[in-house]
């Protein structure tokens, strides 16, 4: 008769399944503390985000009291503005200068400036000054009447450059005439993208053609 004997084999299959056993516990228990240790890394990024936005709010919070309580802000903001139009309002600023020369250009020999007043908001110009005779002065108005101006050497329209003239005062005694002119100007002569160049009648004397620049003012003047 044989026989078997079975216990060393249950036996080792025991001790197979005890390791396969403690194995998996490891893998478990270490799969576990990866996962609680991703879990604490993700609660405290999340922690942390909202803490930051939280003091991000208050920041924002805090400036746009700071803002709200600046006194005049909403004129500090409007000048801000304004400096910031500066450049584009400087390039379009209109040229004074050539008020002179207009001056030069247009005025008659016989008459002498005591005051000149230019306005650019209204396009307009007052001259106060003296002459020898009113006729004299007639002269000088329908010079201003009559003056054109060009842009180009090519231009064929030749706007007035003064569209109206206007005698307001003539007074007469027995040495001189004095006279105040008011007139409107077009605005492109003064304009600083533009080469103006005026047309004066050619039958009109002018203090450009008989005198240096600067002696068409009175230099006494007259109040």
């Amino acid at each position: 008769m044989i026989q078997f004997n079975l216990l060393p084999d249950i036996k080792v299959e025991f001790i197979k399944a005890k390791k396969a056993k403690r194995t998996v516990i490891a893998v478990s228990v270490i799969a576990v503390a990866v996962s609680l240790t991703l879990l604490v890394i993700m609660v405290s990024a999340t922690l942390f985000q909202k803490h930051h936005i939280s003091d991000l709010d208050k920041s924002i919070k805090s400036y746009e009291t700071d803002l709200q309580n600046t006194k005049d802000l909403s004129k500090i903001l409007t000048i801000q503005n304004q400096l910031n139009t500066l450049p584009t309002l400087y390039a379009q600023r209109p040229v004074a200068s050539r008020l002179f020369g207009y001056i030069e250009a247009t005025t008659p020999s016989q008459i002498s400036m005591t005051r000149v007043d230019l306005d650019f908001t209204t396009s307009k110009i007052s001259v106060q000054g003296t002459a020898d005779s009113l006729e004299s002065v007639n002269k000088y108005v329908d010079t201003l009447k009559f003056t054109t101006y060009t842009m180009t050497s090519d231009d064929k329209t030749t706007p007035n450059a003064f569209p109206s003239v206007v005698l307001s005062t003539f007074n007469r005694d027995s040495r001189i005439a004095s006279f105040t002119v008011d007139m409107s100007f077009d605005p492109v002569i003064f304009d600083s993208g533009k080469t103006v160049k005026l047309k004066v009648p050619s039958t009109i004397t002018t203090r450009s053609e008989t005198e240096l620049p600067g002696g068409v003012f009175d230099t006494k003047g007259s109040n």
